[in-house]
Order: structure tokens, then C-alpha cells, then sequence
């Protein structure tokens, strides 16, 4: 466990993405089995310990600890994992700290009723990285900038194979993947996936610069929409049928009007979205009451149904469809949608242009409001997973821009904790003479280390309130940091006091120059919403 522990906390204090592979591959070159497995399991989301919550923890924690005493270092540390860990009165040094599999395996076995005393022995003959670790990994919060997708990266640069050989096998093995690693170094035969309807790595896109258009011809490539959903795949094989997210995790549950229609044997690409494609498509805001929930209302299936709109033809009754061109493949898709039901698939229309600059009007003027880009896809290009460069490119529509007044701040996780790094910000409203500042986004990225210090100091210097982590600093006519605030788009919100909720907001710029009372007024939001709405 103290050995997981340490990779914990080597992957947060590392930024870059190839140290972050280098860490994880001598994990698992250093640790035996079946820990090493356990371990590639917690980092890609594949144990569960429903008996532990983190008011359990609270409460454990509370029987030991004086209450001011924990109150003040959860406000200061602004993380319970990280404050338990640090003040827990354990036994360290006295008893041997348990291995990462005596840990999996003594909460597996866990009931709610006994799931205490057992995280609170664990907990005592660790030490405080070993019961941070342990309490992340029981909460499924780890939270160090890994994913599920690097994880498997570092498991092909450790196995020196491709990591599409195993995002093809990892829905059929389970932790902690001893089978696997015995192949990864040579001593055991490759896996075979006994899964049927099996994750396809999906075939991903780069950002086309000025560059890349002066050495491309427009007669090469045909272009699509780029539809404002979440990319996802439709598999259907032996009577199994599976919705997979780009990152290959299993999502079928979550949209079971759609999972349940997948009577097909074949493999689909495309876009999630609600609404029914032959009348309405639903914005990103109308997905967002679908995403992320493990039980669906019917209520909710009625009003924001899913659908699927196609892209691409992966795999068709037995054939492997991927070494095709895109020619070949759209045409099969064509035919193929059009058997299958209306109202949860249909295919995403080609874009004609003839050149870059007439493609470009389209861009900038799309059709419908929920359509961010165009995407550009060489005609002779077969399915390749992963993001080779040159096949495909996405050319999304410009960010809208507002200006920002900072109202709130809250401290940070992980090596962001003693900074002030999100924010929330509002614009104007009310009469010209007497406006108040209502919020309408937070962002926690867009911004230099350097210009989080300053940010952090600014905060701290023109505090108001306090509210735990959260501190309310100094906004109005006169007094306060103005943001330049980028964003894709916008949607009614009742969760928000000013009634509009921005997607994906980031910060652009920082505005020292600028006074607050220059600040942007929310009918300027307002009125691009409307603008977007009229086109709904």
C-alpha cells in the first residue's frame, strides 16, 4: 500500500504527461502481483467499495479528533482525504502496513455495518500517505492528474506494445489482471477478450492550423458537422449490446433508450445528443440532465430521449469495416442508417465546399446552434485508432468573449491547495447608476503558474468574507479584477441566479487595465442566447 502510495504522490507533484507514463510503467515494473493490478485498477476506475463514504469518514474521524480541532484543518487543507490522513491519531510503526490487495480485499468484503471498524484498523497501521491513498482509493476520488487513457498508454510503453492492442482486450479482463501482465513481459500467451460487443479505439482528430491548409488540397478532404454532444460508440455483437464513451468505459446504463434499440450486429460512431433527429436536436445543456446519473427517471426519458448521430461504420456483421477509405465506409453507413429506427439514429450530413474560404463561411455561420465546427476528413483515410496526424482535422467555431468582474474564490486540490485557483465572476445588472454584480460561471484554467500567484495575492489582499475555502473578494464600480472570459456557448440555467450557464468557460486574459465598471452587462449574454435560441 505504502508503495501506491508513493506513486500517488509522484504523479501529482509531476505536470508533464510523459513523466507521468514514466512513473506508472515502473509501477508496474517494480511491484509484484497481484498489488501492481490492484493498483492499474484503482487508476482506471475498476474498484468499487460502496460500503465507504466519506461521512463515514467524518464520523471516524470525529470519535478521535476534537471537532474544532478537525474543522479548522479541513478549512485550511480544503480536502477530507487529505486532512484525515494528516490528523489521524493511528498507530504508525507499531503493526505492519498492510499491501495494497489486503486492502481491496478487506473492504470488498466490507458491509456498511462493519465497513468502519475495518477502514479504521487500515487506517491505524498506515502512515499518512498510505491512509491518503487508501481513503482516495476507497472514494474513488484520486484525483492526480491521470486518466484512464494515459494509464493504459503507460501499460503498452511498459509491454512495449501498441495501446490499441489494449484498449481492444480490456473489457474482457478483470483485476488485478494477472493474465495480462504475464504477457506484457513475455511469459504468457495474449489475452483473448472474451467479450462480446468490445470497445473499438476510437479514431480522433488534430486542431488544423494555418500551416496544415497550405499543404492540404480541399478536393481531399470532405467535411462534416461537428455536432456540441459527447463522442460516443454503439456496439451491438452475439446479442450483446453496449454504449461506450471515447475513453471506452461502459455507459450503456445511462441511456437505456438508446442502449436498448442497438438491434444490429455492427459497430457505430457518433454523436450522443437528445431530442428526436427528425425534429428537434437538444442542446448541450438538455444532455447535461442525462449525463452522469446511475438511474433514469421515466420523466426524464420522456423529456430528453438520446439519440445517436452517426459518423462512422466501424464493424458490420462480421467485417471489420476500419481498413476501408472514408468513401466506402460513409456509403456502407448511409445504407446501413437507413434501416435502422429514425427517432434514435440518424447520419450527420456532409458539409459541399469546393474551397477553404467558402468552407470557412459555413464554419462561421453553422446551421444550427448546436453545432461547434466542421470536421475535415481525407477521403482515402482508413479508420485508425488513436490521433495520427494528417487524416482528420477539427475546425471549431470561434470562442465567444465576455468581460468579467472576480467575485469569488475558492482554494484549490492537490498541489493547488494553497492557492486560490477557481473562480467565479459576474457581469452587471440592474440600472446604469446602481448595477450588481450577478454570477454567471466559474473556470479553474486558462491561466499561467505565474498569473495564479497573482491572482492567489490579489485574493488574499482584497478579501471580504469567508465562507470555509471559499472567500468573497472586493467588486464593484471602482474596486476589482476584470476577467476576459472565453466560452463555446450558452444555455438557461435556474441553478444560476442570473438564469444563464456558460459552456466550458476559461479564462482568456487577465484585465489589470481595466476598470470593473467596463465590465460586460448580462443583456450582452442575454442577447446572444436569444440569438442562439431563434435558431433552435
Amino acid at each position: 500500500m505504502e508503495r501506491f502510495a508513493e506513486l500517488l504522490d509522484r504523479l501529482v507533484l509531476t505536470p508533464s504527461r510523459n513523466g507521468k507514463i514514466r512513473l506508472l510503467a515502473d509501477y508496474f515494473a517494480t511491484v509484484p502481483d497481484p498489488d501492481r493490478g490492484y493498483g492499474l485498477a484503482g487508476l482506471t476506475g475498476g474498484l468499487d467499495f460502496p460500503a465507504v463514504k466519506p461521512a463515514m469518514l467524518r464520523a471516524l474521524l470525529e470519535e478521535r479528533v476534537d471537532a474544532v480541532l478537525f474543522a479548522y484543518s479541513y478549512d485550511y487543507v480544503g480536502d477530507l482525504a487529505e486532512t484525515v490522513s494528516l490528523i489521524w491519531p493511528g498507530k504508525e510503526g507499531q503493526a505492519v502496513p498492510p499491501d495494497l490487495s489486503q486492502v481491496v480485499e478487506q473492504l470488498s468484503m466490507a458491509s456498511r455495518s462493519d465497513a468502519p471498524a475495518v477502514m479504521a484498523r487500515l487506517l491505524d497501521r498506515l502512515s499518512p500517505s498510505g491512509r491518503f491513498a487508501a481513503i482516495k482509493l476507497a472514494t474513488g476520488g484520486l484525483r492526480v492528474g491521470v486518466s484512464a487513457r494515459l494509464t493504459k498508454q503507460a501499460l503498452a510503453e511498459f509491454g512495449k506494445v501498441e495501446v490499441q492492442e489494449i484498449e481492444e482486450l480490456w473489457h474482457g479482463l478483470n483485476p488485478p489482471y494477472i493474465g495480462l501482465f504475464a504477457w506484457l513481459e513475455g511469459r504468457g500467451p495474449r489475452p483473448e477478450s472474451a467479450a462480446k460487443a468490445p470497445f473499438r479505439p476510437v479514431m480522433l482528430s488534430h486542431a488544423i492550423t494555418e500551416t496544415d491548409f497550405a499543404s492540404i488540397t480541399p478536393a481531399d478532404y470532405a467535411a462534416e458537422w461537428k455536432w456540441d454532444g459527447i463522442r460516443v460508440q454503439a456496439v451491438a455483437e452475439g446479442g450483446i449490446c453496449r454504449l461506450y464513451s471515447r475513453t471506452g468505459d461502459d455507459i450503456s446504463g445511462a441511456f437505456p433508450d438508446l442502449s436498448e434499440r442497438l438491434d444490429f450486429d455492427a459497430a457505430l460512431d457518433g454523436e450522443l445528443l437528445v431530442g428526436d433527429p427528425r425534429e428537434k436536436t437538444g442542446t448541450f445543456s438538455d444532455l447535461q440532465q442525462r449525463l452522469n446519473r446511475k438511474t433514469v427517471s421515466r420523466a426524464m426519458l420522456e423529456r430528453f430521449p438520446a439519440f445517436l448521430r452517426c459518423y462512422d461504420l466501424l464493424f458490420l456483421e462480421g467485417r471489420d469495416m476500419r481498413t476501408l477509405p472514408y468513401t466506402q465506409r460513409r456509403e456502407a453507413l448511409q445504407s446501413f442508417i437507413a434501416e435502422l429506427p429514425p427517432d434514435r439514429f440518424d447520419l450527420s450530413p456532409v458539409v459541399p465546399f469546393t474551397s477553404w474560404e467558402e468552407l470557412d463561411g459555413k464554419r462561421r455561420n453553422p446551421p444550427h446552434p448546436v453545432i461547434e465546427g466542421v470536421m475535415l476528413k481525407r477521403k482515402d483515410s482508413p479508420y485508425l485508432p488513436g490521433r495520427p496526424k494528417g487524416p482528420w482535422f477539427k475546425w471549431k467555431r470561434d470562442p465567444f468573449t465576455v468581460d468579467a468582474v472576480l467575485m469569488y474564490a475558492q482554494r484549490g486540490h492537490g498541489k493547488r491547495s494553497s492557492f486560490y485557483s477557481d473562480y467565479t465572476f459576474g457581469v452587471w445588472e440592474g440600472p446604469a447608476d446602481a448595477p450588481v454584480l450577478v454570477p454567471v460561471g466559474k473556470a479553474y484554467f486558462g491561466f499561467t503558474d505565474a498569473e495564479l500567484r497573482e491572482i492567489d495575492k490579489y485574493v488574499r489582499d482584497n478579501t471580504i468574507e469567508r465562507f470555509g475555502p471559499v472567500r468573497a473578494v472586493r467588486a464593484d464600480l471602482h474596486h476589482g479584477l476584470v476577467i476576459e472570459v472565453a466560452f463555446e456557448g450558452l444555455s438557461r440555467s435556474t441553478r444560476h441566479k442570473s438564469g444563464i450557464a456558460m459552456r466550458f468557460p476559461r479564462i482568456s486574459r487577465l484585465r489589470w487595465d481595466k476598470p470593473p465598471h467596463e465590465a460586460d452587462r448580462i443583456e450582452t449574454l442575454q442577447a446572444l442566447l436569444e440569438e442562439r435560441e431563434l435558431l433552435l
